[in-house]
């Protein structure tokens, strides 16, 4: 396990195949499984610590590379997938503020701040909760750089977009689980088309 390993290890092997008795298909055994990784995973977090180094794929991103990372993206990549389950049974429930919060931050800082160039002219992009916090995202040949908006002391620079609402539609438009076009928005919002493109690792 990655978090076991600890700062020596290396990542997944993405060229070995999975073995299927790893991942039973029977509804009973499958959800066995699920809760002892999850207990495995749990462990290994507490013994760990959260500063502990370990290998993450989010590699140059705001995000540190420790379990206490980790745990943070594990929390909010299970509410997410909590929010997937119930749509699947026509009750899909908002994400609660406090993880939803959380959770934008996370995303923010680990999948769109890079040190790969922005391949568009710079542009910055304000994330906006109606529950009162909000981000912002700097994008130019330097790479991505969020900050909370109380940080912010300089101007916007280039192109402008923002978008707002409820902070669980916000984290779940950032996962795709709600439509970017459902949400308010200002500025330029061509700026959303490319970010959705964009692959820093391309």
């Amino acid at each position: 396990m990655i978090v076991s390993e600890g700062p020596s290890g290396g990542g997944p092997q993405d060229e070995a195949t999975p073995d299927p008795e790893d991942h039973p298909s029977d509804l009973v055994a499958l959800l066995r499984w699920s809760a002892e990784s999850t207990v495995r995973l749990l462990s290994a977090l507490d013994r760990s610590g959260p500063d502990t180094g370990c290998w993450t794929w989010w590699g140059d991103s705001q995000t540190p590379q420790t379990s206490g990372a980790v745990a943070r993206h594990q929390l909010v990549e299970a509410a997410v997938h909590t929010y997937d389950a119930q749509v699947s049974a026509a009750a899909g429930q908002p994400i609660p503020p406090d993880i939803a919060l959380d959770g934008i931050g996370e995303f923010l800082s680990t999948s769109c701040s890079t040190t790969a160039a922005w391949p568009h002219d710079p542009a910055t992009v304000d994330f906006l909760a109606e529950e009162g916090a909000g981000w912002r995202l700097s994008l130019s040949a330097g790479g991505g750089r969020v900050r909370p908006l109380d940080d912010v002391v300089a101007p916007s620079h280039g192109t402008y977009a923002s978008l707002g609402g409820g902070a669980s539609d916000v984290l779940l438009a950032l996962y795709g689980r709600v439509d970017l076009d459902s949400l308010p928005s200002d500025g330029d919002r061509h700026v959303f088309s490319q970010l959705v493109e964009w692959d820093p690792d391309a």
